[in-house]
């Protein structure tokens, strides 16, 4: 009787540590995406109004609107860079070793671009610093969900995977919303008016260290509160693979599934363009003429109402299958989607609280498959290669997509300029669907 105790409380406690190593690895998960998306907008939200601080004075517009977009995209470039660099560590020596290293890298980055002196300091040489400080980021930043997230998927129930690849993505609104804030906060106490006001000269630099302090604490929290994925440790055991993960990942099997999600992929990063990038500016602010305080204000309620609508897709896809989501939506975003945005493309003198509650419902339908992605994607790749694959899957497919303002402009010579961006939607929508169906069902994947 006493053996039998024994062996019941050693049980209750094996599942009790495995249970607490599993919520770890999901908060470590979504802290991680969190934070990746709270570094990856700093530029987009804390620099764009003071780039001028590394710049020459007196630049042409085309000339200046190129070298912003030089500190966005060269972050944007960097990431693929870093899925397959850090995808490749977290398949051979483990997706926490991996983490550890990409979320001490973008925090040291982000730290020494908040030093960086100006334009007065260094003359061009601090825009270019600016640039490749980015470029490496990037790098780090991609590396940063390629451990984080097949670690926690790893560790979750099979049933409860839906539940938390929502939940780990619902990071990116809660990041998006954060930094705003903060923006927010800063442009509040500190003035921004001309070179030598206290914003240009100092405040953007708050939120950088910020973002430097949280990567830090994140990096602490896994060196002592994760553990190493035992699904990888058992199927490597101490052995080491004796070929990189990409060769196994480009041929047979893997390579065709890396081929389908890819295609997949790039249709809904389209779609997801559409919403994150475009929206903003190209259309609250182009063409409905809303102010900057409007504007925000619609772009923090869509974003607060995603964070909920991510977890929600997940939970959806759990219940009716990841493939029967991606089918089901796909199409709602080439039809319905289409013509949310065009009506508010195209409809004069709508209202602010219907373009704000149009706003919504475009951006929970849009981006709906993204509660469901992060799981789908890990499932579709075997242990050896599955990190990887996620990290090759989920960031290289975003370049094709990202050049949307040129397609755009091509359309334009067939078309009115404001149909375009619906006709990509279109696009989008239907490359996500064919994808999604040349793909089996995975919520019945073990692993």
């Amino acid at each position: 009787m006493e053996a039998v105790t024994t062996h019941g409380a050693a049980r209750a406690a094996t599942e009790q540590s495995v249970d607490e190593k599993r919520r770890n690895a999901i908060k470590g998960a979504f802290f991680s995406e969190f934070i990746d998306m709270f570094d990856i907008y700093l530029p987009v939200v804390v620099l764009a109004p003071v780039l001028f601080f590394f710049q020459p004075p007196h630049l042409a517009p085309g000339m200046e609107a190129i070298l912003a977009s030089l500190v966005f995209i060269t972050t944007l470039l960097g990431r693929p860079i870093g899925a397959l660099l850090f995808g490749m560590v977290a398949d051979r020596v483990g997706r926490r070793r991996a983490s550890i290293l990409s979320v001490s890298g973008f925090g040291v980055v982000t730290l020494l671009i908040a030093l960086l002196p100006g334009y007065e300091t260094l003359g061009i040489g601090s825009y270019w610093l600016l640039v490749i400080l980015r470029f490496i980021d990037g790098i780090f930043l991609g590396g940063g969900y390629t451990g984080a997230m097949p670690l926690a998927i790893e560790y979750s129930k099979k049933e409860q995977r839906g539940f938390v690849g929502g939940l780990i993505i619902a990071g990116f609104p809660a990041a998006y919303v954060t930094i705003n804030l903060v923006a927010m906060l800063m442009f509040a106490v500190f003035p921004l008016n001309g070179l030598h006001s206290p914003y240009v000269q100092w405040g953007w630099r708050i939120p950088f260290v910020i973002g430097s302090l949280l990567a830090g604490v994140l990096a602490l929290y896994y060196v002592h509160k994760v553990s190493e994925s035992e699904i990888w440790e058992s199927e490597t055991g101490e052995k080491k693979p004796e070929k990189l993960p990409l060769s196994d990942l480009l041929r047979g099997k893997s390579g065709r599934n890396l081929l389908q999600v890819l295609l997949m992929m790039s249709g809904f990063w389209l779609t997801q363009n559409i919403i994150t990038i475009f929206m903003p500016t190209g259309l609250l602010v182009h063409t409905l003429h809303l102010s900057g305080f409007q504007m925000s204000l619609t772009l923090l309620l869509s974003y607060f109402v995603l964070f909920f609508s991510y977890i929600g897709s997940g939970m959806l896809g759990q219940k009716i299958g990841r493939r029967t989501f991606f089918v089901v939506v796909g199409p709602l975003i080439a039809t319905v989607g289409a013509i949310i945005l065009y009506v508010l493309s195209n409809v004069d003198d709508l209202s602010l609280p219907v373009i704000m509650l149009l706003v919504m419902l475009l951006s929970v339908l849009v981006t709906s498959p993204w509660g469901v992605i992060v799981t789908y994607i890990n499932e579709r790749f075997v242990t050896d290669v599955r990190a990887t694959g996620f990290g090759v899957g989920f960031s290289l497919s975003v370049i094709i997509p990202s050049f949307y303002a040129f397609y755009m402009n091509w359309l334009g010579a067939f078309m009115p300029l404001r149909l375009t961006p619906v006709v990509l939607l279109c696009i989008g929508g239907v490359i996500g669907t064919v994808g999604a169906l040349m793909g089996p069902e995975t919520k019945h994947v073990d692993f």
